[in-house]
C-alpha cells in the first residue's frame, strides 16, 4: 500500500479512536457527525483490509491488527505534528507559562514539594497545576495539549502515549509516636487485631492493594474507611489507628504528624509507578525539560546520580 492511498484524516480519526474508544466522543472531538465517523472508519477499513475495530460494552474494542498499528501511526502523527509546528527552543529561566500534571492526592504530598523546589531554581517562570487522575478524562486531555504529563499507576494509557518507569512503589505500616506497637514486634497477628484506618482510593494503585489482601482473605479490623489520604496523618496523630501506605508517603508525614513506620508483616505486592506524555508532545522541549525533571528527582538512578553530584562537590 502506498501513502498516497490513505488520506491522513483517516489515520487521525483511527488515533483519536484508539484513545476514546467510543464513536460518540470521536465525533464531538473531530466535529463531525457519528455517521461521518462510521463512513470513515469504513472507508479506512476498506484501504486498510481488516475491521480495525469491533463493538464492545460501552464502545469500541480495536482488533489485535489495530494495536499493532497503534504506536507507529501516533510517533508518525507526533513527528509530523512536531515538523508543521517547529520550535525556537525553551529555556526554563526565561519561559512563563503553566504546566499541568496529572497525578493524585499521594502524588502531590511525594512529589509536589520537590519538584517546586527545583523549578524556584531553575525556571521561576514556570507555574503548575495538577488535575486528578481519576477525575478527568487524561487520554482525551494529555491528546489535546491540556495536560502536559502524568504520574501513577495508569494502566489505561496505552496507544499514543510513552512512559518511564519512576519507581516501584512499596508500602509499610503507619502510626503514632507511642503507639503500643511502637516497641513491640510487628507480628501478622499484631497488624491484623490493631484497629486500621483504611483509604479506599479506586482508580489508584492503593485500591489493587486493598483488593490484594481481600482476594486472600487477609482479615483486619478496619476503624475507620475515607475516600483520600489528605487527613491520614491528623488521624493517625491522634488516635490508635494504624494505616498500610505507600512508603514515600509515610517518609513525607512522619516527621510533621510525630509518626512511625515500620515494615509490614506480609509481603504486599509493589506498584510501578510511571511517568507518562502523550505522542504529540514528545518532541517539545517544555514538554521534554520537565520530563528530564521528573526522572532526575524521583527515580531510583536519579536519587543515586544526585548524591554523587552532591559528594563530588563536597571533595
Amino acid at each position: 500500500m502506498e501513502l498516497s492511498d490513505i488520506d491522513l484524516n483517516l489515520l487521525v480519526l483511527f488515533q483519536r479512536l484508539m484513545q476514546e474508544r467510543r464513536v460518540a466522543t470521536v465525533a464531538e472531538q473531530m466535529k463531525m457527525s457519528q455517521p461521518g465517523v462510521s463512513n470513515a472508519l469504513a472507508k479506512l477499513r476498506r484501504r486498510i483490509g481488516d475491521p480495525l475495530f469491533v463493538r464492545g460494552p460501552g464502545g469500541v474494542v480495536p482488533t489485535p491488527f489495530a494495536l499493532r498499528l497503534a504506536e507507529p501511526v501516533s510517533q508518525a502523527l507526533a513527528t509530523l505534528h512536531a515538523a508543521l509546528n517547529p520550535v525556537s527552543g525553551f529555556d526554563p529561566l526565561r519561559a512563563m507559562r503553566t504546566m499541568t500534571i496529572g497525578m493524585t492526592d499521594i502524588g502531590e504530598v511525594v512529589f509536589l514539594p520537590a519538584l517546586l523546589e527545583r523549578l524556584s531554581r531553575e525556571a521561576p517562570g514556570v507555574a503548575l497545576n495538577t488535575v486528578r487522575n481519576s477525575s478527568v478524562n487524561l487520554s482525551s486531555e494529555m491528546a489535546t495539549g491540556r495536560v502536559d504529563l502524568a504520574i501513577g499507576l495508569l494502566p489505561q494509557l496505552k496507544g499514543g502515549f510513552y512512559q518511564r518507569r519512576l519507581f516501584d512503589q512499596r508500602y509499610v505500616c503507619l502510626f503514632r509516636h507511642g503507639h503500643p506497637l511502637e516497641d513491640a514486634p510487628l507480628t501478622l497477628a499484631a497488624w491484623r487485631e490493631a484497629e486500621h484506618l483504611v483509604v479506599v482510593s479506586a482508580g489508584t494503585g492503593h485500591g489493587q492493594v486493598d483488593e490484594w489482601l481481600k482476594r486472600r482473605g487477609v482479615w483486619r479490623q478496619v476503624r475507620l474507611t475515607v475516600p483520600h489520604f489528605m487527613s491520614v496523618g491528623f488521624i493517625l496523630q491522634r488516635t490508635d489507628l494504624i494505616a498500610t501506605v505507600p512508603e514515600r508517603l509515610a517518609l513525607q508525614l512522619a516527621i510533621p504528624f510525630s509518626l512511625s513506620l515500620r515494615a509490614l508483616p506480609l509481603t504486599l505486592p509493589a506498584a510501578p509507578i510511571h511517568l507518562l506524555w502523550h505522542a504529540r508532545a514528545h518532541q517539545d522541549e517544555a514538554n521534554r525539560w520537565l520530563r528530564g525533571v521528573v526522572i532526575d528527582l524521583f527515580t531510583d538512578t536519579g536519587t543515586q546520580a544526585r548524591k554523587a553530584r552532591s559528594a563530588q562537590k563536597k571533595q
